[in-house]
C-alpha cells in the first residue's frame, strides 16, 4: 500500500481480473487507472476464443484420451471463451450444449446451431461438462446425482470454485481415487461415479501449455503497448477502468496481418467522403 503514490498505473489481461477491476472502481477503492486489455478486440476476439478454445479441447484430450466424436459436451458459460470452446467441440464431432444465464448469449448460441438449456436439464444428457463462466457452483449439488457415469467435469473459466467439488466429495460415499495424473474419480454409488480434470482447476494451464503464443502474441502486444499508453497519458486519468484506445486495438491487428505477410484494402479519399456524407444516398 505505502507503494501506490508511485503507480502510474497498470493493465489487465483477463476477463475476471476486469470484472473485480470494475467492482472496485464502482465501489471508489480503485487506486489507479487500469486499461482493460481483455477488452480488446484483438485480445478477446482471438485469445479467448481461438486460445482458449483450442487449448482447454488440447487439455482434454491429453489428460483422457477419450474420443469426442459422438459425445455430448456441455458447455457452461457462451462468452468469447465458451463460444471457443463451443466451436472446437463442435469441430471434433461432438453434440453440444450450451448453458447460459445470459438470454442475448443464450439466443445467440442459439442461432449459431448448439442445444440450449438449463444444466439441470443438461446435466443427465452430457458426457463432458466443461465450464466457462467467471462465476460461482455453476455444477452444483443438485446437478451431480442427475449425471451419468463417468461423466467428465472440469473448467476453463476462472479459479477452482465454478464446480462445487465439496458438495461432489460429500456425494462421493465410495470415495475418491485417481485415474491418471489430474483424473479424479468421485465414487457416488457402486454403479456411478463422476470424473473431475485437474482438481477444477483451470484445465488448458493444469493439463497442457496454455494458449499457443502466436495468440498470445496479440494479447502482449496490447499489454506492451497499453504500458506506453499509460506512461504517456496517467496525469489525465482518473483511478477507474479504461477500454484500449482503439488506435492501439488497430495497430495491434494490422501488425498481426503484415506478420502473416497478409495486406488488406484501405478506403480510398472518395469512400471517406461517401462515409463522411448524409447527401449521398438518400
Amino acid at each position: 500500500r505505502e507503494l501506490l503514490e508511485q503507480v502510474l498505473g497498470s493493465t489487465e489481461e483477463t476477463t475476471t481480473g476486469v470484472i473485480r477491476l470494475r467492482a472496485m472502481a464502482q465501489d471508489d477503492v480503485l487506486a489507479f487507472p487500469v486499461i482493460a486489455v481483455n477488452d480488446a478486440d484483438t485480445k478477446h476476439l482471438f485469445d479467448n476464443r481461438y486460445g482458449t478454445g483450442q487449448s482447454t479441447i488440447d487439455a482434454i484430450l491429453r489428460a483422457t484420451n477419450i474420443l469426442l466424436a459422438g459425445k455430448t459436451v456441455v458447455v457452461a458459460g457462451y462468452g468469447w471463451c465458451g463460444r471457443g470452446i463451443a466451436m472446437r467441440a463442435r469441430g471434433m464431432g461432438a453434440r453440444v450444449i450450451v448453458t447460459e444465464v445470459n438470454s442475448i448469449r443464450a439466443l445467440e448460441a442459439l442461432m449459431d446451431g448448439y442445444l440450449v438449456m438449463s444444466m439441470r436439464e443438461a446435466a443427465p444428457l452430457g458426457d463432458l461438462f466443461i465450464t466457462a463462466t467467471g462465476n460461482l457452483h455453476v455444477i452444483d449439488r443438485e446437478h451431480f446425482p442427475l449425471m451419468k457415469d463417468g461423466a467428465i467435469l472440469c473448467n476453463a473459466g476462472h479459479f477452482n470454485v465454478e464446480i462445487n467439488l465439496e458438495a461432489l466429495a460429500e456425494l462421493a460415499a465410495g470415495g475418491r481415487r485417481q485415474l491418471r495424473p489430474l483424473v479424479e474419480e468421485y465414487r457416488l454409488a457402486p454403479d456411478r461415479a463422476i470424473v473431475v480434470l485437474a482438481d477444477g482447476r483451470l484445465v488448458n494451464l493444469a493439463a497442457a501449455e496454455g494458449h499457443p503464443a502466436s495468440v498470445m502474441d496479440m494479447s502482449f502486444a496490447n499489454q506492451a503497448l497499453a504500458c506506453a499508453y499509460l506512461v504517456a497519458n496517467h496525469r489525465k486519468l482518473e483511478a477507474t477502468v479504461y477500454p484500449v484506445p482503439e488506435e492501439i486495438d488497430r495497430e495491434v491487428a494490422r501488425l498481426k496481418l503484415a506478420s502473416m505477410g497478409i495486406a488488406i484494402d484501405e478506403l480510398t479519399d472518395e469512400q471517406k467522403t461517401y462515409l463522411q456524407s448524409w447527401q449521398q444516398g438518400t
